[in-house]
């Protein structure tokens, strides 16, 4: 029995080394797949490239990859064949690389690609296919604090239209010194849930802001320079319906305008998450005051919330129209100024005319109004003809009643 028992352990041993040996073939061609200076996971199916001094995708990364991690490196740009051969990857993330450009279709081979981070970039140019996937499987995209500037945005919205990102459920664009959104921003984007725009710049909602995207579940807007929101902001905000809004940390400014902010807030069926955590900012007067509480009389409007605005918007026009009117005042004295010498010689040449058309009127008056010229006969009428032989006039019918002070 012991030499039949041992004869089958030496029959097992080749079949054991042959394992042995493809287990360890299996394991050497993962390591050789990983790429350098990044960390695979076989179980997970995650490559990790954190820190590791790339200046591109690297190439060597597993076919069976799902998670792909690459953050902390320098890759400025994201090229069309960066990611060929990884169409198991469902999760994409490229936080804090310095990328600034997402060339034509960079995203299109991931078929599975459910999850886009692009966090912490400096994006300034944005192809209009940059996002397009084959079967629109994108479902999150973020894009906090990596927008360059507002020409970002504006590719930005071309390529939300040209991707045909149906499929995405959650966009992200906070940190990202937003002031105004362009209208229907949103509309290519039907089924979006979850809108995160809190920590921007933004000042006003108006009427088709978010047009396009009744599905809508949540919306941040929350840490902007909100300082009230406008009948037109209400209108817009009620139209989206079971939305869940957050508003808070924006420096409102509690003034009459304000009353009927305070008034929906506690009117609408519009869910704001955070309305108790609404305070005022300005004035001082009301600083940290919850907006849910503000009455008129509290305000200082009795009742009339907009008489405060049409006055001060009056006082605005009428300095608005002194300064004008200052500016063009000096603009004219300048002018003045500046030909001085040309104007008082024209002022000059006109007095000295007016002077002697005035003096010659008054010499012909003196005349006209002397009594003595009186009894000077008209020596036009019969007046008597020259002596063609003489020359002169005969003395007969020479003037002798002209006194002898009076020069014609």
């Amino acid at each position: 029995m012991l030499r039949s028992a041992s004869a089958r352990v030496w029959m097992m041993l080749p079949a054991l080394s042959l394992t042995l040996v493809c287990a360890m073939l299996c394991v050497s061609s993962s390591v050789a797949l990983c790429p350098s200076r990044c960390e695979c996971s076989d179980i997970e199916h995650t490559v990790r490239c954190a820190s590791a001094a790339l200046f591109r995708v690297p190439a060597a990364i597993p076919s069976d990859t799902i998670s792909l991690i690459i953050t902390g490196d320098t890759i400025h740009r994201v090229e069309h064949s960066a990611f060929n051969g990884l169409q198991n990857v469902t999760h994409l993330n490229l936080r804090n690389n310095g990328i600034m450009e997402i060339g034509s279709h960079a995203f299109s081979s991931l078929h599975m690609l459910r999850s886009l981070i692009l966090n912490n970039n400096q994006l300034v140019l944005i192809h209009p296919e940059a996002f397009s996937v084959p079967g629109s499987p994108l479902q999150e995209l973020s894009l906090r604090s990596s927008l360059y500037n507002y020409t970002s945005l504006t590719d930005l919205v071309t390529a939300l239209r040209w991707g045909e990102l149906t499929n995405l459920l959650r966009l992200d664009l906070s940190d990202n010194h937003l002031v105004l959104l362009p209208l229907g921003m949103f509309s290519p984007l039907p089924n979006l849930q979850h809108l995160h725009l809190n920590n921007n710049s933004l000042v006003a909602v108006y009427n088709s802001t978010f047009s396009g995207i009744e599905q809508l579940l949540e919306l941040d807007l929350s840490r902007n320079a909100f300082r009230t929101i406008s009948d037109e902001g209400l209108q817009e905000f009620e139209r989206l319906g079971q939305v869940r809004l957050m508003l808070g940390q924006n420096p409102y400014v509690c003034t009459c305008e304000a009353q009927e902010f305070a008034n929906w807030l506690n009117s609408s069926k519009v869910r704001v998450g955070d309305a108790d955590g609404l305070y005022c900012e300005y004035p001082a007067a009301l600083r940290e005051v919850s907006l849910r509480v503000l009455t008129a009389q509290a305000l200082g409007c009795y009742g009339k919330p907009h008489e405060e605005i049409t006055d001060l918007s009056l006082h605005t026009s009428y300095v608005f129209l002194g300064l004008v009117l200052g500016f063009v005042g000096m603009v004219f004295l300048f002018v003045v100024y500046l030909n001085r010498k040309g104007i008082k010689k024209w002022i000059t040449d006109i007095h000295e005319a007016c002077q002697n058309v005035l003096e010659g009127y008054h010499y012909r008056y003196e005349i006209d109004s002397d009594p003595r010229l009186g009894r000077v006969p008209n020596i036009r009428q019969g007046q008597p003809r020259m002596d063609p032989h003489l020359g002169h006039i005969p003395s007969d019918s020479r003037i002798t009643q002209i006194p002898s002070d009076v020069t014609l």
